[in-house]
């Protein structure tokens, strides 16, 4: 199993706030950390708010290409229905040179809507969007010259595509939440899936993932290309205790001002104990509780190919955030493998 780190460039500690300056110089910090500790992948998300950074993925990517050596660089995720294609992959091509092949991409249509009106497009399309794009996104793929028609971007016609990937094909996962017909749709068209599972207990996704083995098999692909990764957040301490200690009080405050602004209740300490549970989505706790609970995991899904952690929104600082990638390439992985 691959383990990695997901991050959505965020400027916020707690109450305090990085310049942007600082946050960055931070985050390719811990990307070069994550890269010496034997970290095996390295995501940054796509937003369009001000406490994040990484409205422009790529290029964050292209800075951590360069000062690391071994770590794969992904997206995490493109919003690929408000992006041109072309474009994207043009961008992850010249990240895959830079980087000399640990390029990868995770596209999807986005549990964050504000760059369908930033980039003019109609959520009514939401859908329609991410199908016509995808499709062109791996025509692109397989053909340096492209010849294509669809309804939201102007045609292609025998127009080459530069420039080309180091790989002969850059990975490309689909990333999803909750939609039976994402999960269908990755599997038929023989994509690794990566699932996005922030609340509740993951074993209730195993019959989406059984969906998307199943259309796979269906559509002629076999086990081994139909990966699966899981994405859930966490962060790993010294013990539980300590952990916990860290982690609760900016969990408690992200969500609960998240959940003023989309109608939830306030988090209470009883939930995030649920949470925290072994059967619970966070996987916060010492290297042993951890490396544990994504092995539950793994087997509650019906196997794990990935599993990265999203551990920089919970006013963790910089400080906490090297230490946990410390701990999990020197205690986690090791654990979970001589366990798998």
């Amino acid at each position: 199993m691959e383990i990695g780190i997901d991050s959505f460039a965020s400027a916020m500690y707690g109450s305090h706030t990085l310049s942007s300056e600082a946050a960055m110089d931070q985050l390719l910090e811990r990307i070069v950390a994550a890269d010496i500790a034997g970290l095996d992948v390295y995501g940054i998300g796509e937003h369009h708010k001000k406490e994040f950074l990484d409205a422009a993925p790529a290029v964050i990517l292209a800075a951590a290409a360069a000062r690391t050596q071994k770590i794969r660089l992904t997206s995490a995720v493109t919003v690929l229905s408000t992006s041109d294609p072309v474009r994207v992959f043009q961008s992850f091509a010249t990240v895959d040179i830079i980087s000399k092949g640990r390029a990868e991409m995770v596209v999807g249509r986005g549990s964050a809507i504000e760059a369908y009106p930033l980039f003019g497009y109609n959520l009514d399309d939401y859908d329609a969007l991410f199908k016509e794009k995808l499709e062109l996104l791996l025509r692109i793929r397989e053909h340096e010259f492209v010849t294509w028609s669809g309804k939201f971007r102007p045609s292609l016609n025998n127009q080459p595509v530069y420039p080309r990937p180091l790989q002969q094909k850059i990975p490309v996962w689909i990333g999803v939440g909750g939609t039976p017909a994402s999960f269908v749709r990755a599997g038929q068209l023989g994509l690794p899936l990566m699932v996005a599972i922030i609340g509740g207990e993951p074993e209730r996704f195993r019959p989406l993932v059984d969906l998307y083995r199943k259309a796979g098999q269906e559509a002629g692909f076999s086990p081994d290309q139909l990966s699966v990764g899981l994405h859930s957040p966490g962060y790993v301490g010294i013990d539980d205790e300590a952990a916990i200690a860290d982690y609760y009080p900016g969990y408690a405050e992200l969500w609960t001002k998240l959940g003023r602004e989309r109608g939830w209740p306030p988090v209470t300490r009883q939930q995030f104990n649920g949470l925290i549970a072994p059967r619970g989505v966070l996987v916060v706790g010492g290297p042993e509780t951890v490396a544990a609970k994504i092995l539950r995991h793994s087997e509650a899904l019906g196997g794990v190919d990935r599993f990265t952690f999203q551990m920089d929104n919970a006013g963790l600082t910089h400080a906490q955030l090297m230490q946990s990638i410390e701990l999990i390439g020197t205690k986690v992985i090791p654990l979970i493998r001589q366990q798998a």
